[in-house]
């Protein structure tokens, strides 16, 4: 190699040095100031064992917008339904998620979009405490993110959800969770075990106008009979298993408040079921709030452990659980086309 191949072959390597350390310099340009976010958890320090209560208080909720969940002994609870149980399994879900919590994308965060995208006053927030109360996190969780355009925002799975930290004002954080759990509605985090009446022997429904039915039976297998039936009146014996069939299918929908307002409980229908196995239930029917029913009940003689927390609460059950149990007399006989 002559010394004028050579010096070409300098100035070439110093061109292209050059030109690769400008272009690193535009890279760095182009990256955010906080890419050593991504990826990193939101909560450093939060562990599941130190959680004792978790706060929610989401404003846009009415009339009751705070949650909060409580760990008492093996249990947790829903402090404003005094104490009614939370279902065990979403509790858990719900901090296990919060604990897993990556940054998937973080922006800084200014004052005019705090509002848009309700990372102020108006977001959700959620508050984990520990056994003396003490905090030990605290997020606001904001508008929901969709990668695509969707119809109805509010009904729609979002892919991800806006967050901030209270402590770092100037940074909103989008996480790929979409936190549906981020709710003060109890309707969502209820353990929804319900009472149930199996092997119904007789069942009476009285209603407040007077109106009321009987039913019966010796055995389990045995065919039901309509107490005090009038001559040419039949029962139908499929509406009759309907009827006792569908009390051992109840499932709950909510607990209501205790200010729940007119439930309708001061005149309710009456339903009275005894089982082959002894026990009893008095139950009472009030009115319907949007599709399920305000209910009470009382039982004797049942060794089921949830009962006696359930007869402490107004429940709220589905309709399409009751509609058969709640027929009119008519509506149990079999009707003149349906013979044959």
């Amino acid at each position: 190699m002559n010394a004028r191949v050579a010096a070409t072959l300098v100035v070439l390597l110093a061109v292209l040095g050059g030109g690769a350390l400008l272009y690193q310099q535009q890279e760095r340009a182009r990256r955010p100031e906080n890419v050593g976010t991504l990826g990193q958890t939101l909560f450093k320090d939060l562990q599941a064992a130190h959680i004792a209560a978790i706060k929610i208080v989401e404003p846009s909720a009415s009339p009751n917008g705070t949650l909060t969940l409580q760990r008492k002994d093996d249990r947790w609870v829903i402090a404003e339904r005094a104490d009614f149980p939370a279902d065990l399994a979403r509790v858990r879900e719900f901090v296990l998620k919060a604990i897993g919590l990556k940054v998937g994308q973080s922006e800084p965060l200014e004052d005019k979009d705090r509002s848009r995208l309700n990372l102020d006053a108006s977001g959700t927030r959620v508050e984990f405490k520990g056994s003396e109360g003490k905090s030990l996190g605290v997020l606001v969780v904001g508008r929901k993110y969709f990668k695509r355009e969707v119809d109805n925002p509010e009904k729609a799975i979002p892919d991800g959800r806006f967050v901030a930290l209270p402590g770092e004002t100037g940074t909103a954080y989008l996480v790929g969770d979409p936190l549906t759990q981020a709710t003060v509605k109890t309707a969502e985090w209820i353990d929804r075990s319900s009472f149930q009446v199996e092997k119904v022997k007789t069942l009476e429904v009285r209603y407040p106008g007077g109106e009321a039915w009987r039913i019966e039976r010796a055995a389990d297998n045995a065919e039901w009979k309509l107490v005090g039936a009038k001559p040419g009146e039949k029962l139908d014996i499929s509406r009759a298993n309907a009827a006792s069939y569908s009390l051992q299918l109840l499932e709950l929908a909510d607990v209501a408040p205790k200010d729940a307002g007119d439930t309708g409980l001061g005149e309710p229908v009456a339903i009275d079921a005894t089982t082959l196995e002894g026990a009893t239930y008095a139950i009472k029917v009030g009115k319907l709030a949007a599709e399920n029913y305000y209910v009470t009940f009382a039982s004797s003689g049942s060794d089921k452990p949830n009962e006696k927390i359930l007869s402490q609460h107004v429940l709220l059950i589905p309709k399409s659980k009751l509609e058969d149990t709640l027929k009119k007399r008519p509506e149990l006989l079999e009707k003149k086309e349906d013979k044959k």
